[in-house]
């Protein structure tokens, strides 16, 4: 049985609806939906996890959303969450390819997004969440309005020689070992590690909330990812780097990046945005990875960008995106 998690400093958002949504091909996935907690709805978002996360992390962010007027869609991605995994390791965060993300989300728009959520429909897409996002928005198959994608993983700074690990990376695959762990991979979340030199977020509180919650959900938040996953990530990765492809983005595109990321290279979402033909990218100086679980201040200008950003209805796309733009510019002026 689906549950969602509650800790004393995270508790569930009332109100919201789980249920399990099938991919195409059998997948089982853990969603849940909420209303907005004002009389009117002003739209949907969506949210797309990173690598190894889970509804859990989204609390907060989901009661700010719904505070807004936003009904709320969050899911876990296969092979991470309470969704379903296709090896007998729950805590190695696997997938076959990353094309079966686009499974996940489609099964989600088929099952949740068009039947029962109000329009327009938007999308907050964090690292590997953008990256999958940024995809389908090159490819044109992503079902939204707008996106915002925060620290999108278009580079893994934590990788130091990233073209020999790819070629390590396929070689293991192709000897059959793509389900396996990475090379000195193990089944501990990141997030239960100590706070000291973290990675993810400058804020011990919310950073202790993270980890609460990563003991409570066990082996839903996983460890290391496997083999075929970084082939994969390096895959979508090429192929994000492509400059003629982000060109051919249509989607209104906020790209939020972290100043202080050291999972993502935030030199190389800077020159991403910049190819794209209606973009706009905001950098939040002192942040880490994790800019939705960082303090106060940074949040604050996530969210000032984000309301800028986000309209409750799309009439004129052109016209809209356009305001927005000057608003995002305009919010974050001192």
């Amino acid at each position: 049985m689906l549950t969602l998690a509650s800790t004393p400093g995270n508790p569930a958002p009332p109100g919201g609806t789980l249920v399990v949504v099938h991919a195409d091909d059998g997948i089982r996935l853990r969603a849940a939906h909420w209303r907005p907690t004002t009389r009117l709805a002003k739209g949907t978002v969506c949210l797309l996890q990173g690598r190894a996360e889970f509804i859990e992390k989204y609390y907060e962010t989901i009661s700010e959303l719904r505070r807004r007027g936003f009904a709320v869609v969050a899911f876990d991605w296969r092979g991470q969450g309470e969704s379903q995994r296709q090896v007998s390791d729950a805590h190695r965060g696997h997938v076959a390819r990353f094309d079966d993300y686009r499974r996940d989300l489609k099964a989600i728009e088929d099952a949740i997004l068009r039947p029962l959520m109000p329009h327009p429909h938007m999308c907050l897409a964090h690292s590997m969440g953008g990256a999958v996002a940024l995809t389908g928005a090159m490819d044109g198959w992503l079902p939204f309005a707008r996106l915002v994608t925060v620290a999108p993983m278009l580079s893994i700074r934590m990788i130091r020689f990233p073209a020999a690990s790819f070629f390590l990376a396929r070689v293991l695959h192709r000897l059959g070992l793509g389900r396996s762990y990475i090379p000195f991979g193990k089944p501990a979340s990141l997030a239960t590690k100590p706070f000291a030199g973290n990675r993810l977020s400058g804020d011990p509180a919310r950073y202790e909330r993270n980890a609460q919650a990563a003991r409570a959900v066990g082996a839903s938040a996983v460890g290391d990812p496997s083999v075929a996953w970084i082939v994969g990530a390096f895959r979508a990765m090429a192929k994000l780097a492509d400059p003629r492809k982000a060109a051919s983005i249509r989607i209104p595109t906020l790209v939020i990046g972290a100043g202080a990321d050291p999972v993502c290279d935030t030199a190389i979402t800077e020159r991403f945005v910049g190819r794209l033909s209606s973009g706009f990218l905001l950098v939040l100086p002192d942040a880490r990875h994790e800019i939705l679980s960082e303090r106060d201040a940074i949040r604050d200008d996530f969210w000032a960008a984000f309301d800028a950003f986000v309209p409750g209805t799309v009439v004129s796309e052109r016209v809209e995106h356009a305001d927005a733009g000057r608003a995002v510019a305009a919010a974050m002026t001192p």
